[in-house]
């Protein structure tokens, strides 16, 4: 498995090069692959909600790192943004098919996991003091009104209840990130398609799971 490393001055970033959204943190590159093998059964329903199969189970020592990135003060805040050589090589039509298609399984499972969790979130490091509809706004603002601009796509922030203005939005993204593309970004002042997907679908992820592991269970 080929994986990037992005690494800061107190935190990493492992992501899977062939996986969007599969990206996990740790102190430094090896604790950050270590975190990344870890949650292979986690991603893996992702994967599977898009008709894909990840490979096997995955040790930390057998990852690839196909390029090592300098991180900034988004690293070690929480956030891998450093744009890889990688994310700029050209993207098929069946390659694009696919990085939707997991990204729209990322959007599915965060629904799903944020409509099952209770309004309040145990407290602690993992996601600070947010509830589940500050994170569930945070989400969408994000998507809305950051990350589908990287795309080229300006449309007003749906109110948390409109489920059909948020898929719309989706939908326009998606629609985007299913072309074909020669590694150039998408849009003036925007991402690559791979970086696009691996970004995205990251956060959605990061999110989806905070939620799942900061909700309190009876007993």
């Amino acid at each position: 498995m080929i994986a990037i490393v992005e690494v800061g001055a107190k935190r990493a970033f492992a992501s899977a090069v062939d996986w969007p959204g599969w990206t996990r943190a740790g102190r430094d590159e090896q604790g950050a692959l270590e975190a990344l093998a870890a949650y292979r059964s986690r991603y893996e329903p992702i994967a599977a909600a898009a008709g894909l199969a990840l490979p096997g189970p995955i040790s930390p020592d057998r990852w690839e790192v196909s390029e090592r990135l300098a991180g900034a003060a988004g690293t070690d805040f929480g956030a891998p943004g450093a744009s890889a050589e990688g994310d700029r090589r050209p993207t098929s039509r069946d390659e694009a098919a696919r990085f939707a298609a997991i990204l729209a399984a990322a959007w599915e499972a965060f629904d799903r996991i944020s409509d099952a969790a209770s309004e309040t979130l145990r407290k602690g490091p993992r996601g600070g003091g947010r509830d589940r509809t500050a994170v569930v706004q945070h989400v969408l603002e994000c998507d809305v009104g950051y990350y589908a601009r990287r795309l080229g796509i300006r449309v007003k922030i749906p109110a948390l209840d409109d489920r059909i203005a948020i898929s719309e939005a989706r939908a326009a993204m998606l629609s985007v990130l299913r072309q074909p593309s020669d590694g150039a970004p998408v849009a003036e002042r925007g991402w690559s398609q791979r970086f696009a997907a691996r970004y995205i679908t990251w956060h959605v992820l990061d999110h989806a799971w905070e939620i799942e592991d900061r909700t309190e269970r009876p007993g």
